[in-house]
């Protein structure tokens, strides 16, 4: 009998499951496991003092793991830090957040972190020590320089978000990184320094409020995407719609491509936002004519059903896609798409049969028929069946097989079962030197022709 050894780590897995059937496992071997059940009682009744030393001592042992231990540890360590907070503990837990990052940040100038593992833990441990010092904010000055230092001198992480510590800076702490930032920016020239200041001052706009000072710093910037959107979010958070408006209009207007749809999108929304749900239809129609796809079918529908007129809207719509489809088989697979969204299941099938389009979609479309209207079905099944065998993979084959097994079912229900065989021997003949095919066929339970007597 196969079974789990007792060595395997199952801490992967375990680390794939949600926390209620976690909770729900160990809960119930608590009660078949008496030490355990109180080995859990006295940790639910250590103190935060208890448990901040317990981290401590288990962080002066962690620097002899190896990548994954480590990571596992100080992920024990940081789990203790946030329960604490999240529990709204009186204790300053700034000390040992602290001492956890530098500890972390150390072990990464020493190790191939190729995994990732350190880095994902370094970047929880920022997050909790902002937590930590916002709950107990410690000298200002000494966290503004610990900041400066690791953004203008630091190996290039953690990643610091101002907007995280601002509560624990405060006005003065944040002061001091604006000088420093403005004596970097008055050197001038170019190089990280420069950026690093430009980033921070960007940071120190926003967590500032100023939003004039901000659209400036990013209307400064080359034209991107990114750019745009924030200048917009910005300029919405605001409440000024009319600019944000105005902004994304420009934007729009200088990009044609596909990266233009999530200023769409912001865009729309602002025009909801200010009121103006005749615009947002408008510019929903305009760039379903553009681009008549299932996602913008479903915003132009979202915008038109607001205004109570998605009927002619809807009927306008798919009279542009039946067009299209008629003339490009991806634009048959949208009209699919659409219909299967519309729960038109019928008429997606008359339109995928008519005009084609991806095997993808019409076996989607069959698996919805197949019960019903075998005969119909049958066809498309055979093409996956082909389109697989021409990969010539043994889990491709082990795939045809299946697919086998399910024709064998469909030509049964259609009273079709000598169709069927003909069908297999055909293909067998075909592909008879394609061992692995036939031992997948015949590992499916699939009766082979007997050979023709000579």
């Amino acid at each position: 009998m196969y079974g789990v050894s007792s060595t395997t780590d199952l801490r992967p897995y375990l680390r794939t499951l949600d926390a209620e059937t976690l909770v729900e496992l160990l809960h119930g071997q608590l009660a078949r496991d008496p030490e355990l059940r109180q080995s859990l009682e006295t940790r639910a009744t250590v103190t935060p003092a208890t448990a901040v030393v317990e981290a401590h001592l288990l962080l002066d042992t962690a620097a002899t793991a190896d990548d994954y231990d480590y990571a596992a540890k100080v992920g024990s360590v940081l789990d203790t830090l946030e329960r604490l907070l999240d529990a709204g503990s009186r204790a300053d837990l700034a000390p040992l957040a602290r001492r956890t990052l530098d500890d972390v940040s150390r072990m990464l100038e020493q190790i191939d972190d190729s995994s990732g593992l350190v880095y994902d833990v370094l970047e929880r441990c920022v997050q909790l020590y902002a937590r930590a010092c916002a709950a107990h904010p410690p000298d200002v000055e000494r966290l503004a320089d610990w900041i400066l230092q690791i953004e203008f001198d630091g190996p290039g992480w953690p990643d610091i978000d101002l907007a995280d510590f601002a509560q624990a800076l405060g006005d003065k702490g944040l002061s001091r990184i604006k000088s420093t930032v403005d004596t970097v920016l008055a050197e001038g020239g170019e190089g990280p320094r420069q950026d690093t200041a430009q980033r921070l001052l960007e940071d120190l706009a926003e967590v500032s409020g100023d939003v004039d000072a901000l659209v400036a710093i990013l209307s400064a910037k080359p034209p991107r995407l990114d750019v745009s959107l924030k200048i917009v979010r910005v300029l919405r958070g605001a409440g000024r719609h009319s600019e944000a408006i105005a902004h994304a209009a420009r934007a729009l207007a200088h990009d044609k491509g596909p990266t233009r749809d999530p200023v769409v999108d912001a865009l729309a929304e602002t025009y909801q936002e200010a009121g103006q749900g005749d615009e947002a239809l408008t510019l929903r129609r305009t760039e379903f004519d553009r681009k008549p796809t299932l996602d913008s079918y479903l915003a132009l529908r979202e915008a038109a059903t607001e205004l109570k007129q998605w009927p002619t809207h809807r009927r306008a719509a798919q009279s542009l896609l039946r067009e299209r489809a008629a003339e490009d088989s991806d634009a048959a697979d949208e009209l699919v798409r659409v219909l299967i969204t519309e729960e038109r299941t019928d008429e997606a099938w008359r339109v995928s049969t008519r005009f084609g389009g991806s095997l993808e979609l019409r076996l989607e479309l069959a698996e919805t028929r197949e019960a019903e209207h075998p005969v119909e079905v049958i066809p498309i099944y055979k093409i996956h069946v082909d389109q697989l065998i021409a990969h010539k993979d043994p889990s491709y084959y082990r795939e045809a097989a299946k697919q086998l097994r399910k024709l064998r079912t469909l030509h049964k229900r259609a009273d079709t079962a000598e169709e069927f065989s003909s069908y297999l021997a055909d293909l067998v003949e075909t592909h008879k030197r394609k061992t692995r095919l036939i031992a997948e066929v015949r590992a499916a339970r699939i009766a082979l022709p007997k050979p023709a007597r000579v």
